[in-house]
């Protein structure tokens, strides 16, 4: 910056000698010095007109001055470039402090979801093996064992487990992809489960567990799996007290999201195992 205003005060400069110079080489001069000006004397030369060098000086000082006062922008603007350039990396380090800090905080709000799954799994395991609430009586396993070897329903898995009995119903079955809207054809598979309900294990505690696979999920109504498994154990639970008219104080959900899978979850086979809603049948009567 300072070289280019230099450089229109030299030309400034130049641009007034040369101006002062080409008034003693006018052509009318060299041939009749006397006529270029009146009144005197043929081939004497006049001297140079003090008011004009004075104003050449004057414009060369002008000049001078507002290239300092140039070069004091100039540098004014570096200083404030230099510190707008901190401040905005002071900004960068200050968002990324934020993500970081954000990050930390899911991972405990997920750990913390999870303790709190696996406490309420123990604690529904001890209620399992015990008494469920205050007037709940045991019935005899050995029955309970003898009933799951009995039931058919249409091909679902039933198995004798922890001193209960586990209906598996695929969630691809039940409902749409990544959604807790009962499907029109759940209902072939659900009301046989009803009606075994309601003719052997009329006094029994039903559970009703969602799982998932642990894929995230992007998009729909739900932002984690224990959600997803929450609301679908939810529409089973309607489907059955409502469509079937099971009493709702028999029954009872539980989420599971992506705990305790059945299958590889590296692998499709695996996740569509791990995509279920399970009827759980209880010793404990109600």
């Amino acid at each position: 910056m300072r070289t280019t205003n230099q450089t229109i005060a030299l030309l400034w400069v130049c641009c007034l000698t040369a101006g002062l110079a080409g008034c003693t080489q006018n052509p009318r001069l060299a041939s009749n010095p006397g006529a270029a000006w009146p009144g005197g004397q043929p081939g004497v030369a006049m001297a140079a007109d003090p008011n004009s060098l004075q104003a050449a000086q004057a414009q060369l000082a002008d000049l001078e001055r507002r290239v300092r006062h140039l070069d004091d922008n100039n540098r004014q603007l570096h200083t404030q470039l230099a510190q707008a350039e901190q401040q905005s990396q002071v900004y960068k380090d200050e968002v990324n402090l934020m993500r970081t800090q954000l990050a930390e905080v899911t991972g405990r709000m997920q750990e913390a979801h999870l303790a709190a799954a696996d406490a309420q799994q123990q604690f529904q395991g001890l209620q399992a093996s015990s008494r469920f609430r205050g007037g709940a009586t045991i019935t005899p396993n050995t029955n309970l064992r003898q009933a799951a070897s009995q039931l058919s329903l249409g091909g679902l898995p039933v198995s004798f487990e922890n001193e209960a009995i586990r209906i598996r119903i695929p969630s691809d079955q039940l409902f749409q992809r990544n959604s807790a809207q009962i499907a029109g054809n759940a209902a072939a598979m659900l009301d046989p489960i009803a009606a075994a309900i309601q003719q052997n294990f009329p006094r029994q505690k039903i559970g009703i567990e969602g799982y998932t696979d642990d894929q995230q999920l992007y998009g729909g109504m739900y932002g984690s799996n224990h959600q997803l498994s929450a609301a679908q154990a939810s529409a089973v639970f309607e489907h059955l007290t409502r469509r079937n008219n099971l009493p709702p104080q028999q029954l009872f959900t539980l989420a599971q999201g992506s705990n305790y899978p059945r299958g590889d979850n590296t692998t499709a086979v695996g996740r569509a195992a791990n995509r279920r809603v399970e009827i759980v049948i209880y010793p404990e009567t109600f």
